[in-house]
Parts: C-alpha cells; structure tokens; sequence
C-alpha cells in the first residue's frame, strides 16, 4: 500500500512537473537566449528524474562545450532526461516523437532533430543536419542501438548517422547508461522499456520502485583516425559496453 500511496504522489508530481515545463515552453523560451533556454531544459530534466525518485550520479567528465557527438546504450523512457540533466545536448529521435502529446512539445522545445527512421533519403538529409550542426560548435546525442535494450546485453550499433561526426572531422564521446537500485547498490531494471511493454507500465513500474540512482558513465572522447563509421562503430560499441557495466 506505501508503494502505491508513494507512485500515486510521484505521478502527480510528474504532471505538475510536465504542466510547468508546457508553461515555460509556451511563455518564457521564446524571451530566452540560447544558452539560457539550455540551462532550463537541464534543470527541468533534473526535476523530473526527483520528481520520479531518481538521483543522477555523473562519472567521467561530461563535455563542456561542443562539436561533440554523444553515443549512448538504450535502456528506458528515463534515458533522455538523464543525459539531458548530466550534459545539455540536442537528440535525434524518431519522427513519431514529435506527434506525441505534452512529450513531443518538450522534445521539440529541447532542440530534438527528427528522422525518418524507415526513409534512406531521411538518413541522408539527418546526416547532413547533423554535420551542420556539429560545425556550429554543437553538442548531439543519438542511441546507435535504434531501440532500447534488456540492459543486459548491448545490441548491435547501427553507425549510419556516424558519417555525420567523420564529415564533420569531430569526436565522437560513449557514455554508459545503468540504473542502480540506491540501497543495495545493484543494477534495476524497473525502468526498463522492451519488448511488448507498455511505457504507462514501464513508468508505473518506475515510480513503485525502490529509489533508483541514474548513472551516466562518461568515457574519452575519440576521433576516428582513418576508420570508416562501421569500424568505428564496432569500437564505439566496445567502449559503450565498457562503461555500462563499471
């Protein structure tokens, strides 16, 4: 019955928390200046992991300015807000993300770029929106696994949107992505979101959970000196798979 009582209190603090994010997109974002809406959007995603009973917990060192194009393991719902409260950055996501009620206005207020998943032309165009703005000095993330994981293991890396990185001559930054059950110290999988999951179920299961610790693994940024996006995808995925586990 505490479980419940305590989810109950946590969702409705997560839709006070999503109604004031709407309210700030909607009044004060369009009278910011860049930086400041980036700063918004950071503390905003740190609201919502307390909001959800999260503490974020940062390893390694983030980058402090860009081009830099992050690559992270896919576990969960949570993942974006987790780097987005570690490390401000603009996401590509799928194209469907920007339909979706409340969560689609805060993507888009974030910076999201938008693909095309099944189209090749899409590919095409998002690499060369990528490479643009990488060379304004720009800080990208992207999850090369395409779907989220078990958590488990660390599926195959799809490098298409690295070409964007190699044209644009800039590095390329893994991060690692755990969550941790605060108490015993051990890997949860409560926010997990696979499979034929539901994402209310995947949030339900969140929010009933013992508190969670977010961790977000940062590791050194690398160049791909001479390999081409499939080889250094292959050690990219190494890297990621690395520091998910430490």
């Amino acid at each position: 019955m505490l479980r419940g009582l305590r989810a109950c209190w946590r969702v409705l603090r997560l839709v006070l928390h999503a109604a004031q994010g709407l309210l700030v997109v909607a009044l004060r974002f369009p009278r910011l200046s860049v930086e400041q809406q980036q700063a918004r959007v950071q503390a905003w995603a740190l609201g919502l992991l307390a909001c959800a009973g999260v503490t974020l917990e940062v390893r390694g060192t983030p980058p402090s300015q860009g081009p830099v194009l992050l690559v992270a393991n896919h576990l969960s719902w949570l993942d974006i807000p987790v780097m987005h409260a570690a490390r401000y950055c603009r996401f590509i996501s799928k194209s469907d993300v920007q339909a979706w009620p409340i969560v689609g206005t805060l993507a888009t207020a974030a910076g999201t770029l938008y693909i095309e998943r099944a189209s090749r032309r899409d590919a095409l165009r998002m690499v060369g929106s990528m490479r643009d703005a990488l060379l304004r000095g720009e800080i990208l993330a992207v999850f090369p696994e395409g779907t989220t994981g078990d958590g488990r293991t660390l599926l195959p890396f799809h490098p298409n949107l690295l070409q964007a990185a190699l044209q644009a001559d800039v590095p390329v930054q893994p991060i690692g992505l755990r969550f941790v059950d605060r108490a015993s110290g051990q890997t949860t999988h409560a926010p997990s979101y696979i499979g034929d999951e539901t994402l209310v179920g995947s949030i339900w299961r969140t929010l009933t959970a013992p508190p969670i610790t977010a961790v977000a693994h940062f590791g050194m940024p690398e160049r791909a000196q001479g390999r081409d996006r499939r080889v250094w995808g292959q050690a990219l995925h190494a890297a990621v798979d690395d520091l998910r586990q430490r």
